[in-house]
């Protein structure tokens, strides 16, 4: 294997783990999933949410990805195009997390 696939792999899982978190931290403190829905008309919750979704969207696309195959049985294909398009979406956010993570850790 090439180190190129290996840490992408690493960042995919990141980007995986840590919307994770963040949907169910969300859930937790909130009693409600996260959902795509901006319906806040308040700027500073609207921007919360934008910044929660740019973490915790994976997470969110996945579980309404499953939840239309099981539910609303759709094609097998909605399910591995949204599984690639979650997977990219975690490698640009497992970029970001491990970037802060390096740099956080530097900086002490």
């Amino acid at each position: 294997m090439s180190s190129d696939l290996v840490i992408s792999s690493f960042l995919i899982a990141t980007g995986f783990v840590s919307a994770g978190i963040l949907a169910s931290a969300y859930q937790l403190v909130t009693a409600q999933p996260v959902r795509f829905d901006l319906g806040d008309d308040r700027l500073l919750m609207g921007l919360a949410t934008i910044i929660l979704l740019m973490f915790a969207g994976p997470a969110v696309l996945m579980r309404n990805a499953v939840r239309g195959r099981m539910i609303e049985r759709r094609h097998g294909g909605w399910l591995v195009a949204s599984t690639a398009i979650a997977g990219a979406w975690s490698l640009c956010s497992g970029t970001v997390v491990m970037q802060f993570a390096l740099a956080l850790g530097n900086s002490l």
